[in-house]
């Protein structure tokens, strides 16, 4: 019997969630995301230091002033490892807007275009690229702006069918609701330690955004994201793409059993429904009324914005080397 990793392939797209680049190498997905963690922690690996190497290098001749030529270090890491991905998966890889811009729409719009202008000058097209933005209303904003010209966005830290909505109104390309982070936080909340798969509240809050997407037809693709277990995982089997990291990942290529599809349109098409209308203060209102989702924002922001921090901090050094 085909491992339970073959079998997800054929009911949902499988995205490697990491930067390690030989992980990805193994487990073949077809598309790859990163986040300034999975980045972070792929740069302390020997192996890769000379993509870091490379962007410093890029960010000394170019940048004038310490300031630019920072930037300009950060985005070049984030293009390197992104090009080596590329090398590998068939299909897109996600590259992260700084999380600091989460509520900055005009700086958001600013660094998207950078990162795919600087993808460009490496001769891989647009098509081929996710700029990854946080789903505040902020980066909802940036996300129609940079959707418009053609720029495909996939809107990260998402916990609520608020966020889920609003992206989709405005055409963004891809979701990427957090299953494990809201488990995390119900578990603390209601002092479980674990739920039934079916009833694990990630695993309902992504079937909930999944029936009202395929509901309304509308054509933002779900990608679930953040797994604590392979029961989570299965439990969405179905889902248009479902991103997992290389541990849980070999879990599934070492299983067998049958997987079956949880997610069907037809099943989504079957549910009793209503279509709900979002401008900023409707979004606001329903986004405040979810605690688990305003926390969770808040802290994902955080957490990535202290990462990429971590990264500059060690790219700073060396760059006041070299002046």
């Amino acid at each position: 019997m085909a491992s339970k990793l073959d079998q997800l392939k054929k009911l949902s797209t499988v995205v490697s969630d990491t930067g390690d680049i030989d992980a990805i190498k193994q487990y073949k997905p077809q598309d790859a995301t990163t986040n300034p963690s999975l980045i972070y922690a792929a740069s302390q690996m020997p192996q890769y230091q000379h993509l870091i190497d490379d962007a410093i290098e890029f960010g000394h001749q170019r940048g004038v002033g310490i300031e630019e030529q920072l930037r300009m270090t950060t985005e070049k890491v984030m293009v390197n490892f992104g090009k080596e991905i590329l090398r590998i998966v068939p299909g897109r890889v996600s590259t992260e807007v700084d999380a600091r811009l989460s509520f900055d729409t005009e700086g958001a719009i600013r660094k998207g275009r950078s990162l795919i202008a600087l993808y460009a000058s490496e001769g891989i097209p647009k098509e081929r690229i996710l700029i990854k933005l946080a789903s505040t209303w902020e980066g909802i904003c940036a996300a129609e702006v940079l959707e418009k010209e053609g720029i495909h966005c996939n809107m990260t830290l998402m916990f609520s069918l608020a966020q889920a909505i609003g992206c989709a109104q405005v055409g963004a390309t891809l979701i990427s609701p957090f299953v494990g982070r809201i488990l995390d936080w119900y578990k603390k909340s209601e002092g479980k330690t674990s739920y039934p798969p079916a009833d694990d509240p990630g695993v309902k809050s992504v079937r909930e955004i999944y029936q009202y997407y395929k509901k309304f037809g509308y054509k933002t693709q779900i990608m679930s994201a953040s797994f604590r277990n392979v029961d989570e995982i299965l439990e969405l089997a179905g889902c248009d793409l479902i991103t997992i990291a290389p541990k849980l990942l070999q879990e599934l290529s070492d299983a067998t059993g049958t997987v079956e599809a949880k997610l069907t349109p037809k099943m989504a098409a079957e549910c009793k429904l209503e279509k709900i209308s979002l401008d900023e203060k409707r979004f606001r209102w329903m986004f405040n009324e979810n605690p688990m989702a305003v926390d969770k924002l808040a802290e994902g922001i955080r957490h990535f914005a202290a990462d990429l921090g971590k990264l500059q901090a060690e790219i700073l050094k060396r760059l006041k080397v070299m002046v």
